[in-house]
């Protein structure tokens, strides 16, 4: 079953880069074959908030909705998704975030597995690809975002 471990070293913070991940109703602006994101219902559990989502991703030909729920704890820098319904057998994503003194570590991970043969077939070769690929479109989202701020601040 496909599993993607990616650390990276940024230079934003990372409470900017938790916002980044966390704001989740702008990912068809930036992310990679997501179609479209729709927030089902919003809940508390203390500092955590609960999100269910639902997210239509197209790739090659192949268009997928799913429902995903998603805990972001910003006191503890992380972002949880698990899968709830849809083509998954799991699909399970851990994002956490490290100040640094000149930006953060950012940490994710993603391990999935789909319910049918031919999508399994599919996903496994192009995996590593589209994990990578979504894990930078984080990074450029965070580079629009505040390299303008940063210049802005330094000019």
């Amino acid at each position: 079953m496909p599993l993607h471990k990616e650390t990276r070293l940024v230079p934003y913070s990372a409470d900017e880069m938790y916002a980044v991940v966390a704001a989740m109703e702008r990912y068809p602006e930036f992310l990679p074959w997501c179609a479209s994101l729709k927030v089902l219902g919003r809940d508390r559990e203390g500092v955590v908030e609960v999100v269910t989502a639902e997210m239509v991703v197209a790739y090659q030909g192949l268009r997928e909705r799913y429902v995903s729920r998603v805990r972001l704890d910003p006191s503890a820098r992380m972002i949880e998704a698990r899968h709830v319904e849809g083509p998954f057998k799991r699909l399970d994503t851990r994002w956490r975030f490290v100040p640094l003194d000149n930006g953060s570590e950012v940490h994710v991970l993603i391990d999935f597995a789909f319910k049918g043969m031919l999508l399994s077939a599919v996903a496994n070769v192009a995996f590593g690809f589209v994990a990578a690929r979504m894990a930078e479109a984080f990074i450029n989202r965070a580079h629009q975002l505040y390299d303008s701020k940063l210049a802005a601040q330094t000019s």
